[in-house]
């Protein structure tokens, strides 16, 4: 029996590939093809239509790198077709087994309305379903020819990814150009066998459902005549019939199948493509949701709606078309499927505002879950802004990549770190790309942990990454899988129906708490500084904007810039797409991003300085502006005032052996005549800061070759081997005045250089901490390390609207995995009476360890900020050049203190000239425990003012919001400022008193008089 198994699919394995598939197209006439090539970028669709063309032929080659040429086809349909079904296939030199990262291309009719889009497993277009013969056909193919950055080494460097070094020698050859006849009857049989085929290789080897469909595809197998498949194809079909006809067991597992295509808005290719990109797909896809009515569709990501809708709007229009029919569904509500672990608090919210609110005003649809399949981790900041949004549930895949820890459930609660729950999905399928395989919808069964209490999973379906969608082949396989023996029975279904459904059934599954950490891809907190950087600024630079706008528009009749503020807010948060903002896309995408922060900065801080001039006004006075939510150099939250000046200065000496000291009666501070921080000594509490004998402020370099994926991935190993940079080349004062002190050091090593200047500023309880690298390394990485003479099991690193705690210590596999992680404007470290914050204005990446002291086996702790890697995939000059870092060192900080700094660091104050004696804030707060994230004026223009609050501390709060403006009403609103049913805080005199939870997150909305 063993024999028959083997033989028989050996047999259905050549008899399919070299005489059934074939069969599929029984007869061909050539199409004649010309061609125009677009001298530079892509040209719009009326110029590349009308374009002259020059003859070539099947065989020529086309397609310099990121080139784009528009093909013209033309043929006739012959006389003896008639009543046949008839398509064009278009092979532009496809590799099958990349859909997404090679060339691609949309076709259109003559008057430029889209038809659908061609890759390697999308070759067909429609031509006649039933031919009367003699129709004439004229196509119009816009070609893309990307290049094969992610080839079959991929990891290799490669000039591919940048315009000016990816050459210009043609990559492709027209392959196949041809009318041809659609056999629908053979390709049924495909599908048949298929479906058997793959089922059968799944079933138990002495099963009896096993051998009842090897020998159904044996007798379709001998029905088939070799020799004329066409004509015996229904025989061959008519032997599978019964076994595929046998329903699917009443406990079969349920897989809500829902057409996708996951889109990277950019990765392997520029943003102008992914516009491209979007536009194939979706008109692949409107097309298949014509022609069968049972398949949904659902695709997320508001941008690339608004891409469309902007550059190809003739697909758009089928698109909008589509979503109103219920079956093109828009998923997610986020304007990208963003990172989640490095956003800052507003861009995280934000990124559901403009999703959200696009699918409103677009569609009027508001969807439910967020819908991030393949975003690398998620914070533990983030259910309540996901409920705050309005939405409920979450789906992602990538948790599976993870590689120590295998995640313990599929369908779940989701705990964030103010107690919000959300309804989680892993599906099963392990995949967000699934393509209806047997071996795919058998793992999808085999893997579900929640077996004899959930029997639902959802299976993303199609081609993604780089787009493509679902296939007309994987509807087909999905109608057999509907209810067959053996099998999940699979269905259509929306995201909505699938998560009604599973919750309904499992309303009470596990919860997991806390951050879902992957467990790879840990480098992408660090690569690509540039990029990290400017969306850090471009963050701050908003919150400046929309402060600063909305108390000029209400204190001095400033026009409030809604129209420019909106599309800033876009642009900030397309950049931060999984595969921009981690730093893991080609040399283009992050040129550009480099550029596009520097006019994003521009724009804003005209934005800043008009707003600071009008409530200035003319004058020589210093105004001090304070865009933090704290107060500092006496001047109030969101106020302006003259900066008061601190009643203590700063003292610097030489040090015994070699360095300096710098102290300003509130710290003293040591370098030693290396220019590394040996002492951060506390005067207030009379505490050390740095470990004994060890030294801070020290640059680490490590080799940095990671197993795979360059840019994505930092194996533990690295720490293998590391060389500490002591070596000082210059040790100088900077700065010795009593408002500050400062020492620069320079210091040499490989090919690079590093200039680190150390600040303490009169009044100030932190040690300021600039760091300034010319880096030329390859495949390094560079740390800063601060080891502390602190004892403590777990540490606070900042997320999205408080902190989130991880352990110091490695007891677990799971611990041990967290070996890089995340954190925002700082980490905080404590002792119960004594603590330490790390402060950073820019880097995202750290670590932490703990070491022995011989002398006298304490244990300290140290935390190391990553700054700099140098992969060579697929940017293979990945952060070479000029960077600076900022950080602060805060002994005896609280978390308080940690916020603060945090604030003060990442928002320095603006120095302006005017008459003004003061500027107001718009509101205050009592305390520091509950922050302003944000303060602005309405979205919908209404001139309202828009206060979000956050309790920052992890503890009960309350506090007093105070205003001087005419507020007549208060309302506690959801991200999209739409008042809550139960939300009206009470309002007294201009004020409002809140009590807030941990880390609770509050949006008020004051209506004004």
């Amino acid at each position: 029996m063993h024999d028959d198994r083997t033989l028989v699919e050996a047999r259905l394995k050549r008899v399919l590939e070299e005489r059934i598939r074939p069969a599929v197209y029984p007869e061909s006439v050539p199409l004649s093809v010309g061609a125009w090539t677009a001298p530079g970028e892509p040209v719009p669709v009326a110029e590349g239509l009308a374009a002259p063309r020059s003859p070539v032929a099947v065989g020529d080659r086309w397609g310099a790198p990121w080139s784009t040429s528009w093909l013209t086809v033309a043929g006739t349909v012959p006389e003896e077709w008639a009543g046949r079904c008839v398509e064009a296939l278009i092979d532009l030199g496809f590799d099958k087994n990349m859909p997404g990262f090679q060339c691609e291309g949309l076709v259109y009719r003559p008057d430029g309305s889209p038809v659908k889009g061609l890759n390697p497993n999308n070759q067909w277009v429609p031509i006649a379903g039933r031919a009367v013969g003699g129709e004439q056909v004229l196509l119009h193919v816009e070609a893309a020819a990307n290049p094969v950055v992610l080839d079959y080494h991929p990891f290799l460097p490669t000039g591919l990814g940048e315009l000016a070094t990816a050459g210009r020698e043609p990559q492709y050859r027209l392959t196949r150009m041809d009318l041809a006849v659609f056999d629908r009857t053979v390709w049924e049989l495909v599908l048949d066998l298929e479906v058997v085929g793959e089922l059968m290789a799944e079933l138990p080897v002495d099963g009896a459902r096993r051998w009842e469909l090897l020998r159904a595809v044996e007798r379709a197998l001998d029905a088939v005549d070799l020799q004329d498949v066409n004509a015996t194809a229904a025989a061959a079909r008519a032997a599978l019939a019964e076994v595929l006809a046998a329903p699917a067991a009443p406990s079969a597992h349920r897989i809500s199948a829902v057409g996708h295509a996951h889109i990277d808005s950019a990765w392997l290719w520029p943003l102008r493509e992914t516009v491209r990109k979007v536009a194939r797909t979706t008109a692949n896809m409107t097309a298949l949701l014509a022609d069968h009515p049972e398949f949904v569709y659902t695709m997320s990501q508001a941008q690339q709606y608004a891409w469309i809708k902007e550059h190809r709007p003739e697909v758009y229009a089928k698109v909008k078309e589509a979503v109103a029919g219920g079956r093109f569904v828009p998923a997610g509500g986020m304007w990208v499927e963003s990172d989640t672990n490095m956003p800052g608090s507003e861009a995280m919210a934000r990124q559901f505002v403009h999703g959200k609110r696009f699918f409103l005003e677009e569609f009027g649809v508001e969807n439910k879950e967020a819908w991030l399949p393949d975003t690398f981790g998620f914070t533990g900041g983030l259910p309540q802004i996901i409920r705050a949004a309005g939405s409920r549930w979450l789906l992602t895949q990538k948790i599976s990549w993870s590689q120590v820890n295998s995640f313990p459930h599929h369908t779940f609660w989701w705990e964030g770190i103010d107690g919000t729950r959300i309804y989680t999905h892993f599906p099963p399928v392990d995949t967000y790309n699934c393509s209806m395989k047997g071996s795919e919808i058998a793992h999808a069964v085999r893997n579900f942990k929640e077996k004899g209490r959930a029997t639902r999973s959802l299976a993303p379906t199609g081609w993604g990454d780089g787009g493509g969608g679902t296939t007309r082949e994987m509807v087909g396989k999905a109608a057999r899988l509907r209810s067959l023996e053996g099998s999940a029975a699979v269905r259509w279904e929306t995201p909505a129906e699938f998560f009604t459904q599973a919750q309904a059934e499992y309303p009470d599954p596990p919860v997991w708490v806390g951050e879902l950490y992957l467990e790879l891809h840990r480098a992408t907190l660090t690569s690509q500084a540039r990029t990290k950087q400017g969306n850090r600024l471009s963050e701050n630079l908003l919150r400046e904007a929309e402060l600063w706008a909305a108390t000029a528009a209400l204190r001095a009749g400033f026009p409030y810039p809604y129209a420019e503020l909106d599309r800033i807010w876009k642009t900030v948060l397309l950049h931060q797409f999984h595969d921009i903002l981690p730093g893991s896309s080609i040399a283009w995408v992050h040129r550009e991003a480099e550029a596009t922060y520097a006019a994003v900065a521009t724009e804003l801080t005209a934005i800043v300085e008009a707003a600071q001039r009008t409530l200035a006004g003319q004058g020589g006075t210093a105004l001090v502006f304070n865009s933090a939510p704290h107060q500092r150099s006496g001047v109030p939250a969101g106020g302006a005032a003259p900066a008061a000046a601190p009643s203590d200065g700063c003292t610097l000496r030489e040090r015994a052996g070699g360095g300096y000291v710098l102290a300003n009666g509130r710290l003293r501070v040591e370098l030693d005549g290396r220019g590394l921080l040996v002492s951060a000594y506390d005067l207030t509490a009379g505490r050390e800061t740095v470990a004994p004998g060890a030294a801070a402020n020290l640059l680490q370099l490590h080799p940095d070759f990671p197993n795979m994926w360059d840019a994505w991935d930092v194996d533990q190993f690295y720490r293998n081997t590391g060389t500490d940079l002591t070596g000082v080349d210059e040790l100088t004062v900077l700065a010795d005045k009593p408002e500050a002190v400062a020492v620069r050091v320079t210091r040499s090593f490989g090919a690079s250089t590093a200039v680190q200047t150390l600040t303490l500023a009169a009044g100030a309880h932190r040690i300021d901490l600039d760091t300034e690298v010319d880096w030329h390394e390859t495949e390094k990485f560079l740390k800063l390390a601060f080891p502390l003479d602190l004892h403590a099991d777990r540490y606070a690193a900042e997320t999205q609207f408080g902190h989130q705690y991880r352990p110091t210590h490695t007891n677990t596999s799971w611990e041990a995995a967290k070996f890089e992680a995340c954190n925002h404007r700082f980490t905080h470290f404590a002792e119960p009476d004594w603590g330490v914050a790390l402060v950073t204005a820019s880097t995202y990446g750290h670590d932490v360890t703990r070491t022995v002291r011989p002398a006298d086996h304490g244990v300290n702790t140290t935390v190391r900020a990553s700054l700099l890697r140098a992969p060579r995939f697929p940017d293979p000059h990945t952060d070479q050049g000029r960077h600076r870092f900022r950080h602060a060192l805060v002994p005896g900080a609280t978390i308080a203190d940690a916020v603060r700094e945090g604030h003060l660091v990442n928002l320095p104050e603006r120095t302006v000239l005017g008459a003004a004696a003061a500027v107001v804030p718009l509101v205050e707060l009592d305390g520091e425990e509950v922050v302003a994230s944000a303060v602005k004026l309405a979205d919908d223009g209404s001139g309202d003012l828009v206060v979000r609050l956050y309790q920052a501390t992890g503890t009960r709060s309350r506090t007093t919001l105070r205003t001087d403006l005419p507020v007549v009403s208060v309302h506690a609103c959801d991200l999209l400022e739409r008042p809550l049913p139960d939300g009206h805080p009470p309002l007294r005199d201009g004020a409002v008193a809140l009590a807030l939870r941990p880390f609770q997150l509050l949006t008020l909305r004051l209506g004004l008089g």
